[in-house]
């Protein structure tokens, strides 16, 4: 048949197919393959494959696209950008679905990242860190050397580390340097907390004083206890200091004349920590803003106001065995909204507002754990042996890390943990520096510390 009347006969044909019903076109295609050859079999079958391949993620529009990835978990999103160029484009830039995945993940979200492109990069970043917590291959270790009898008060703070020893001096270091950068002469340390100008230590010799890290000068001299000073804290604001002691009592000070404003009285066991913060939540006691001490001892916790009011009554007391049989660990975390601590029955948390305990959380063989630190997302324990990182959204273990043999010490603050806002959340840039400092029964501090990303 000539080329232009196969075409006529053709379109012709073509007419009279696409005028036929569904089934009618079926029994034709039936037909015309069953009068085909080896050839034409071959053809029809390279044809179909062709065919009947549709990319959805080029035809679709791209809100339809991203919708449909929505319903894919993470791993399988990975594989897909390996398909082609225009899909690892499109998927990439499916910002809802990475940043999903990256909350799964513990990861904080800033919504004021503009770049399309970005959450993809941030999930692979997140998901190799946690793999790195998973396998104990997040953290690294190394030793401050410098005192000669017992480290006993330690304190950090934006990269710093004061350490407070027997050997009758304070030591200031850089933790990312491991170079002390002030050393002076004081008494024993049982407490400090620092800030650029001064420290202020809590002592066994039942003082609180106040130095000059520059000269080494005493500025202030707090006496008035009767028993070894566990823990202080301050606020130059209200120019106020607070000390707890093993004489039962907690005293309010003016910082900057040493003149004792107050004893609060109550406690019938050694105070071993104190907590000055501003309050974030309204109740009927309190309003967003108020300050508000938390002092504890081994049975209870007891709430006081401060601000102007000097002469203040305790709020609450606060406890988690009516017959005293479950003592309180001395590490206490309070940001203003929530109080959280623990005991041999698990780790409680009270909502302050209300005073309600809202949860406590029992992790297996918690008789031996204590608590370091308690972000939104994260919690950092620890016992005899390990140090833990828990998921507070689970409940469950998500890592832990070998320690060595430290000093134990039931009452004091020779443990702490480092950096504490990537508790509340990873985010790529809160996982570096120090994690948890204790002391050593050779007087160094043994620091563990965030290896940098691989």
């Amino acid at each position: 048949m000539e080329k232009k009347d196969f075409e006529a006969w053709l379109d012709n044909i073509s007419v009279t197919f696409l005028s036929l019903t569904d089934l009618q076109k079926n029994e034709t295609l039936d037909h015309l393959i069953s009068l085909s050859g080896a050839v034409q079999l071959r053809h029809l079958s390279n044809n179909l494959e062709i065919l009947l391949k549709r990319d959805f993620l080029k035809l679709l529009p791209l809100e339809l696209s991203f919708y449909l990835l929505k319903w894919l978990d993470p791993q399988t999103l990975l594989t897909c950008c390996l398909v082609s160029k225009q899909w690892n484009k499109v998927i990439s830039a499916c910002t809802e679905v990475w940043q999903t995945a990256c909350k799964n993940l513990g990861w904080q979200i800033d919504d004021s990242v503009q770049d399309p492109l970005h959450w993809k990069k941030v999930y692979l970043k997140a998901i190799l860190r946690m793999k790195q917590l998973k396998d104990h291959e997040a953290f690294e270790t190394s030793s401050l050397i410098g005192h000669s009898a017992r480290v006993y008060a330690l304190y950090y703070k934006d990269g710093l580390l004061c350490t407070g020893s027997d050997d009758l001096s304070a030591k200031l270091w850089d933790v990312s340097t491991g170079q002390c950068i002030y050393g002076i002469q004081t008494h024993t340390c049982a407490a400090v907390k620092f800030d650029e100008q001064k420290l202020v230590t809590g002592s066994f010799d039942n003082t609180v004083a106040c130095w000059e890290w520059s000269s080494g000068a005493k500025t202030q001299h707090f006496r008035g206890h009767t028993g070894a000073v566990f823990s202080v804290d301050y606020n130059d604001e209200l120019d106020i200091l607070v000390s707890g002691s093993a004489d039962f009592t907690v005293k309010v000070w003016a910082l900057s004349t040493g003149t004792c404003l107050n004893t609060l009285t109550g406690h019938t066991e050694w105070v071993t920590k104190v907590v000055l913060q501003k309050c974030k939540v309204k109740s009927l006691m309190h309003s967003p803003g108020d300050y508000i001490l938390l002092s504890a001892d081994k049975y209870e916790i007891k709430i006081w106001p401060i601000g102007r009011e000097i002469n203040c009554k305790c709020l609450k007391t606060l406890s988690v065995s009516e017959d005293r049989s479950i003592s309180l660990q001395p590490r206490l975390h309070f940001d203003g909204k929530y109080i959280v601590c623990s005991s041999a029955l698990g780790l409680y948390q009270w909502d302050f507002a209300s005073y309600d305990i809202l949860r406590v959380i029992k992790p297996p063989d918690f008789s031996n754990v204590s608590l370091l630190g308690f972000g939104e997302i994260f919690a950092l324990l620890f016992d005899n042996r390990y140090l833990y990182i828990m998921d507070l959204r689970t409940e469950k273990l998500i890592s832990r890390w070998p320690l060595p043999e430290y000093r134990k010490s039931k009452r004091g603050s020779s443990f702490l943990a480092g950096e504490m806002s990537w508790l509340n959340g990873l985010n790529g840039q809160n996982d570096m520096g120090l994690v948890f400092a204790t002391s050593m029964p050779d007087h160094s501090i043994h620091l563990v510390l965030w290896k940098e990303h691989g």
